[in-house]
């Protein structure tokens, strides 16, 4: 036998003749890429390799009347089907231009100016995703070969060389029904003769003598979608892709969190349900997704909600009895991050008083935002899974309000901060720290109290939490803020206390009812999951909906630790090698501001500006407590920020 290696996590065959496992995660094959017409063609960079790999783009516009474009690289591009119609496959060269290594490019047909689109973008991969096509000969029976390497979970087949009905299998239907793409229909039984009344395999599909599927002498597509396959992540055991039912009102627990769901009544009549959490897929948030229907060409929706989604799965809000199929795809990354500029970048701007779209190079999932000179505008903290509107203020104990003036989109690159507010005043300076979701760094959380005690809130950080910081969503009260005691604090945790309103105050005795105990009654939070207590509602209280943000320490990316003050001067070591681009500080042993710098507005060896995140107070100029060294940073102790008093303790959180 071959022996077996281990890096980490991951452990692979690769002495003595085995072949070296080599991890696939769900960002290198699939994605949801939003973008904005420009009225010429453009390159969509989303990181996905489909001229040498494979796959398929579908194309829709949300904000005009226009046709679904799928275009595959196997019928080869510049070519499309529409799967709101019955048409045969079209040749459009202002469409979708070719695809490449890291995306595709679209014509100018799908990049109207000012339009607003969105694409997903299906890797072929064995376990996920198949493409598949053939000439039909008309002969009932005959088995189609497929390369997706384990049972079908959902197989969509089209003729492209005439006008018929796109043909769905789901695993859930028996091998003599189908239901239709571009159809509102219920499932029927006419898979007796679409697949010959035979369910697909995991190596063939089975078709029938029908024109839908093989007449003689047409040209046909298959889409294949795998269903909890495994094959993904660093051990290979992860899956990203599942298919299956569930009735109104009801949980589907997936073992991830979803970005997609394409669903569909097959008990009575309906749309074909499209939404992902780029357009609005949320949280245990009022208002509607952001959706289209696959077998409409109408503009997208916004005043449903079809699904709620959570840190591992989602409860369906089809609004209909019956049964609905589903395909969910996990969110990504998977993948640690190793830059701390692919997760974090600090944008410092000028208000406008007009809706402006501000340019990111990191995905903005999580933007707080603070108006640096304006003492009269609170903090704003503003979310994709709870929804973009929706504002927390972290110097105030209030609940989160839909603030309609303000962050009205997050894009893959981009946010979009709305007229007159507190966060685009005209002429008003302001600093924006926008992070992107990732393995190991930040993950974010959403839940709706039950009163219990001792519940587990699953998450998705993959290390366990050394930062935790919870506030209730639908009622008034206090932040809290946890930090690992093994991390920081010599002793047992049940001596530490590391649980304390977000205020100045220093961290609480252990005795008192912010102690550890009272609030993880099952233990400390682990890799996987948090317990939360009855009777706080910052964290479990009946019927509240709960947010919490969780940081780890990712090495060369982000440091979560502790030093003791010398009075002077010292280096804090991080283990990076250009420095800290971010730092938050809190004293623990008293009373204490949460102090934050950034290299956006200076971290120099002068003064360095800094805000206090539990006080809307404005930024201070006037003293040089943070130094920069590659390493992480230094600390001098200054009056006016106490961050290095002798004897005195402190946590602090440092993004490269």
């Amino acid at each position: 036998m071959p022996l077996q290696a281990t890096s980490g996590a991951a452990s692979y065959d690769a002495f003595g003749g085995g072949v070296p496992y080599v991890p696939t995660y769900i960002e290198e094959l699939f994605r949801t890429w939003l973008y904005t017409g420009t009225g010429a063609n453009q390159t969509i960079t989303n990181g996905i390799d489909l001229a040498g790999k494979g796959g398929l783009v579908w194309m829709k516009n949300r904000t005009s009347v226009q046709l679904h474009s799928l275009c595959d690289t196997v019928t080869g591009a510049q070519k499309y089907l529409n799967s709101a119609s019955t048409a045969a496959q079209s040749s459009g060269s202002t469409f979708l231009q070719s695809f490449t290594s890291t995306g595709f490019n679209t014509g100018s047909t799908f990049s109207a100016n000012g339009d607003n689109y969105a694409s997903w973008t299906f890797r072929e991969q064995p376990k996920f995703f198949d493409v598949v096509t053939w000439t039909g000969n008309g002969v009932a029976g005959r088995q189609i070969p497929h390369n997706l390497g384990s049972a079908v979970g959902c197989l969509i087949v089209k003729c492209t060389s005439a006008v018929e009905d796109w043909q769905v299998w789901h695993r859930t239907f028996a091998g003599n029904q189908r239901i239709r793409l571009n159809l509102t229909d219920a499932v029927d039984t006419a898979g007796s003769v679409v697949w010959n009344g035979v369910a697909p395999t995991s190596t063939v599909f089975t078709v029938g003598d029908n024109g839908v599927s093989n007449g003689s002498g047409r040209t046909y597509v298959a889409y294949l979608f795998a269903h909890n396959a495994g094959g993904f992540g660093l051990t290979g055991t992860d899956n990203v892709i599942s298919c299956g039912s569930v009735t109104d009102n009801n949980r589907v627990e997936l073992g991830y969190e979803p970005q997609f769901l394409l669903m569909k009544t097959t008990s009575g009549t309906g749309n074909w349900i499209l939404v992902d959490t780029m357009r609005g897929l949320t949280a245990n948030t009022s208002g509607g997704n952001g959706t289209l229907f696959a077998n409409t060409t109408a503009t997208e929706a916004s005043g449903a909600r079809y699904a709620n989604i959570d840190a591992t799965g989602f409860t369906s809000n089809m609004g209909a009895p019956g049964t609905h199929i589903y395909i969910a795809i996990r969110r990504g990354p998977m993948r640690a991050p190793t830059t701390g500029t692919s997760v974090l970048e600090t944008i410092t701007r000028t208000g406008t008083d007009v809706n402006t779209t501000v340019s990111s190079s990191v995905q903005p999932d999580f933007i707080w935002i603070k108006a640096r000179a304006t003492s009269s505008q609170d903090h704003h903290l503003f979310s994709r899974l709870r929804g973009v509107l929706n504002s927390l203020m972290p110097a105030r104990t209030d609940a989160e309000f839909s603030y309609a003036g303000s962050v009205t989109a997050m894009n893959n690159n981009s946010f979009q901060v709305n007229a007159a507010n507190d966060v685009n005043l005209s002429s008003t300076a302001y600093v924006n720290w926008v992070m992107r979701r990732a393995s190991g760094f930040l993950d974010e959380v959403c839940w709706t109290g039950d009163g219990s005690t001792g519940r587990l809130i699953s998450h998705n950080l993959n290390a366990p939490p050394e930062i935790i910081l919870m506030k209730s969503r639908s009622a008034t009260g206090d932040w809290r803020f946890w930090c690992r005691s093994n991390s920081f604090y010599a002793g047992t945790a049940s001596t530490n206390v590391c649980l304390l309103p977000m205020t100045a105050n220093g961290f609480n005795d252990s005795s008192s009812s912010y102690g550890e105990a009272a609030y993880f009654p099952a233990g400390l939070p682990t890799a996987s999951n948090f317990s939360v207590v009855n009777g706080d509602a910052a964290t479990n209280a009946t019927g509240v909906t709960h947010v919490a943000y969780l940081f780890a320490s990712c090495p060369g990316v982000s440091r979560v630790g502790r030093y003791t003050g010398n009075g002077s001067s010292q280096t804090i070591n991080c283990g990076f090698t250009g420095g800290a681009r971010f730092i938050l500080i809190k004293r623990t042993s008293a009373a204490g501001d949460w102090y934050v710098w950034d290299t956006a507005r200076g971290i120099i060896s002068g003064n360095d500006p800094h805000l206090s995140l539990n006080t809307n107070a404005v930024e201070v100029t006037s003293n040089d407590t943070i130094d920069a060294d590659n390493t992480g940073f230094v600390v001098n102790q200054v009056a006016a920020t106490n961050v290095n008093v002798n004897a005195a303790t402190y946590i602090f959180l440092a993004i490269a």
